[in-house]
């Protein structure tokens, strides 16, 4: 059990990194790992650790709510996890659709507009779970003030892979031209839903690795990444809020480094065109009457360019 004076500091802390935040991130990913390693922690199944991340899901959806987030993306299962055993697949599809059914009857999912869709190859989970995503999707297709992508049977490869063969079909039956292959093209051929750039991927657990989550989203956007090490269940609104700050942090280092970029290019530019002038002037100087210096005749040279820029 936590002591008062654990509870105490945590709640100080959370009031402090909430004031050192600003506007944060629209969409944050997330990798919910370490459910099966908190479980043999405590002696329990896989299951119960699935469970009890589960309940940490509910209360990130608050905390997004709290902060402003707009799309929340979980990685809740992967193309990989198929090869797990029977006995720990079976509990974990059950879960899933307890949770998707739950969640689309849930009051708070309705009071704030949550809009639920399932991102993957849904098409390879029982049928009991391919229901309870359609139930979800459809008791909530009308919201959009908030949207929760579940990621079910995701690879990112295979999410690409699946484009990329589409794309190329269509080219070779003559549908789609080459040149006309773009961003937007790709984009609208990836699993079943628009979903809009990551901003923030976060991953629990303790390993520092993204796994083959929403490469073309989050790597395409250069997404700023927050790994740390509390199992997805012992995750904490102290660990999100973390996360917020190094989105921030990141992000002011970014428009630091961009504006650092351009004065170098503005600086190089002018030292180019100064350069130039100088060498003009120098050629010109025997060609022109007078006493004129070099100074002299560059800042004519500057005037007329400016005066020609302005015309």
């Amino acid at each position: 059990m936590r002591s008062r004076l654990e509870t105490l500091f945590d709640d100080t802390y959370e009031r402090v990194l909430r004031r050192e935040i600003g506007d944060g991130p629209k969409h944050v990913a997330i990798i919910q790992d370490g459910n099966r390693r908190y479980a043999r922690s405590r002696g329990d199944d896989a299951p119960d650790g699935h469970r009890a991340g589960a309940d940490t899901t509910e209360r990130v959806l608050d905390w997004c709510a709290d902060l402003g987030v707009e799309e929340l993306t979980l990685y809740a299962f992967s193309t990989e996890n198929f090869d797990r055993p029977d006995d720990e697949l079976d509990p974990l599809f059950d879960l899933l659709e307890d949770k998707l059914r739950e969640f689309a009857d849930a009051d708070r999912v309705h009071e704030q507009g949550v809009c639920i869709r399932a991102l993957g190859d849904v098409g390879r989970l029982p049928e009991r779970v391919r229901d309870a995503v359609e139930y979800a999707e459809s008791r909530t297709a009308g919201y959009d003030e908030f949207t929760l992508n579940i990621a079910l049977a995701y690879g990112g490869r295979n999410e690409l892979l699946g484009a990329v063969r589409e794309v190329a079909r269509d080219v070779a039956d003559g549908d789609l031209a080459a040149d006309d292959v773009g961003v937007a093209e790709v984009e609208s051929r990836l699993y079943r839903r628009p979903v809009r750039d990551v901003d923030l991927i976060i991953r629990t657990g303790g390993d520092e690795r993204t796994s083959n989550f929403l490469p073309w989203h989050a790597n395409g956007n250069e997404a700023a990444a927050y790994f740390c090490s509390p199992y997805w269940p012992e995750f904490s609104k102290v660990d999100f809020l973390r996360s917020i700050r190094t989105y921030e942090a990141r992000e002011e280092s970014w428009r630091r480094t961009r504006v650092e970029r351009g004065a170098a290019l503005v600086r190089s530019l002018a030292a180019v065109e100064l350069g130039e002038a100088k060498a003009v002037a120098a050629r010109l100087r025997d060609r022109l009457p007078g006493e004129a210096t070099d100074e002299e005749l560059t800042e004519a040279l500057e005037t007329g360019a400016a005066g020609e820029a302005a015309d």
